[in-house]
């Protein structure tokens, strides 16, 4: 029984789907390596890398709770713990709170800036999986939600925030988007059944041009980036081959099938693993 009961915990903080906590930490890799010039301060490292899991499975919790109700009438999230009846709602509170209290005791080792920004981090994570039932941008919110620990591990590094962080913030919410609305594709037919809102339902027939958009915006600001800390080829090449898996992205969902849409979702696992790449080479090494 403790035993299934674990796993129940395990599956509903996504610890068996690490590509959530994958890609809120390689822009928070974005920010610690520009903020540090290179190789980031290790202790402020391991933090927010533990950080980063912890708060990524806080938000699956309270997204799963918000969306107790609807989650049993959608294929892809039917069965998960709390619809399956293995999670009950008070109990899923009770983690999400758990999880909250240890990132905060984390960031609490770090400097007053950031501890202050974590309160706003806190507060965007909490409300993002409400926002579907109000407006069809919760993928923006998710965007800001994602972005955050940028300019909280910025803070940490430097001890300042500077008006790159928030150019970073920018790039990583456009980004966000692009992937979240191709993740709503999957569950497009389902969510217009229930009444969930989404970018993909609000885009419609527009949906693969604005993802193209907000992928191109993206990568155009990258280069921006590199044009302005003057970062070497490494960086360069990581971007073009970000530009090379946007491309294969717009291939995959071009007929808007749902095991398409979602591989090209997981794809986007590549693009911060590319960037990063070329960051910390080009900074450490000046390549």
């Amino acid at each position: 029984m403790i035993s299934n009961k674990a796993n129940a915990y395990w599956r509903l903080m996504r610890m068996d789907k690490p590509i959530g906590s994958l890609l809120l930490l390689w822009p928070t890799m974005w920010a610690l390596l520009l903020a540090a010039g290179g190789l980031p301060d290790p202790k402020v490292l391991i933090v927010f890398i533990s950080g980063v899991v912890l708060m990524r499975s806080a938000g699956c919790v309270i997204n799963d709770f918000a969306d107790r109700k609807v989650d049993g009438h959608v294929e892809r999230t039917k069965l998960r713990p709390i619809p399956a009846g293995e999670v009950g709602s008070k109990e899923a509170l009770a983690l999400f709170a758990l999880l909250s209290v240890l990132s905060f005791v984390l960031v609490l080792t770090m400097n007053t800036l950031t501890i202050q920004l974590s309160f706003v981090g806190l507060f965007l994570a909490f409300i993002y999986p409400f926002m579907k039932r109000y407006t069809h941008l919760p993928q923006l919110f998710l965007g800001l939600a994602f972005s955050w620990s940028m300019p909280m591990a910025w803070a940490a590094q430097s001890g300042e925030l500077t008006p790159m962080v928030w150019l970073l913030f920018v790039i990583n919410a456009l980004w966000t988007i692009a992937y979240d609305t191709q993740y709503a594709m999957v569950d497009r037919e389902d969510d217009l059944k229930v009444g969930i809102k989404s970018t993909a339902i609000l885009f419609g027939k527009r949906d693969k041009m604005i993802i193209g958009a907000l992928q191109l915006a993206t990568l155009l600001l990258l280069i921006v980036i590199g044009s302005i800390y003057q970062l070497g080829s490494s960086y360069y090449i990581s971007l073009l081959v970000v530009g090379g898996l946007f491309v294969y992205q717009q291939q995959l969902i071009r007929h808007r099938d749902r095991q398409l849409c979602f591989k090209a979702f997981l794809n986007n696992n590549y693009v911060g693993m590319a960037v990063t790449i070329g960051l910390a080479i080009s900074l450490s090494f000046g390549w």
